[in-house]
């Protein structure tokens, strides 16, 4: 029965519920909401994660990937959390000004 359901449509999740992804860790820090996101990569994790702030009553946010492949999820949330922390650190603001970093 199954693969009628999947054959036609039925049973299976939307394209919105498979392509949101999943919030592993959150923290606040400066003014800033620092979230790490899941990004499998095989049978590993890739660092990910997103910065956002509100600036000008208008929410900015901006991604970061990293090369780096961990093992578990809960690495995987504070390492992004202390890498958005950096990036913070050096960059501020300047971080939603267009181009990439």
């Amino acid at each position: 029965m199954s693969f009628w359901k999947n054959l036609f449509g039925g049973g299976g999740k939307s394209d919105e519920q498979s392509s949101a992804p999943k919030v592993l860790g959150e923290d606040t820090y400066k003014g800033f909401t620092i979230r790490a996101m899941e990004m499998k990569a095989g049978s590993e994790y890739q660092l990910c994660g997103e910065i956002e702030k509100e600036i000008d009553g208008e929410k900015r946010v901006k991604q970061f990937i990293r090369a780096d492949k961990l093992s578990g999820v809960e690495q995987v949330s504070s390492v992004a959390i202390a890498k958005g922390r950096q990036i913070i650190d050096e960059q501020g603001d300047k971080i939603f000004d267009g181009g990439g970093w």
